[in-house]
């Protein structure tokens, strides 16, 4: 039962704020709660459509970038996920615990080339905090 109510839920906001973008098809809190909403649900190649306008609306912000790059990992797009993750991070995304823990990048995770970016991130990060 709180299954079928929590979809009933996810279902309406999809459709309200697909309705909200039908109107005001650059609304950018709109688009990332889609975008959201879309991933929970298991529409990953509709996310990725969100990801991408959001990023022509914000080229440069790191956690824009950082979603898009979830989605590619999603998708099983190792090479998109880690470009667009490095992008992000030189535009200043630094949470590397959530980089580490978050689910939708279990692909990009076992990608070599990444584990080792990764190692090298956190190497920087534990020189930083002793600098």
């Amino acid at each position: 039962m709180v299954k079928k109510t929590r979809n009933r839920n996810i279902n309406f906001e999809i459709e309200f704020y697909e309705g909200v973008l039908n109107k005001t098809p650059d609304f950018f809190e709109a688009l990332c709660a889609l975008g959201d909403l879309y991933t929970k649900k298991g529409h990953y190649q509709k996310g990725l459509q969100i990801d991408k306008r959001l990023v022509r609306i914000r080229p440069n912000d790191p956690v824009v970038l950082y979603n898009l790059a979830c989605s590619y990992s999603l998708l099983n797009d190792v090479d998109q996920a880690f470009d667009n993750l490095q992008r992000a991070i030189t535009l200043g995304y630094d949470d590397l615990y959530h980089l580490e823990h978050d689910d939708d990048l279990n692909n990009l995770r076992k990608n070599d080339k990444f584990r080792q970016y990764l190692d090298g991130l956190k190497k920087e990060h534990k020189q930083r905090q002793f600098d």
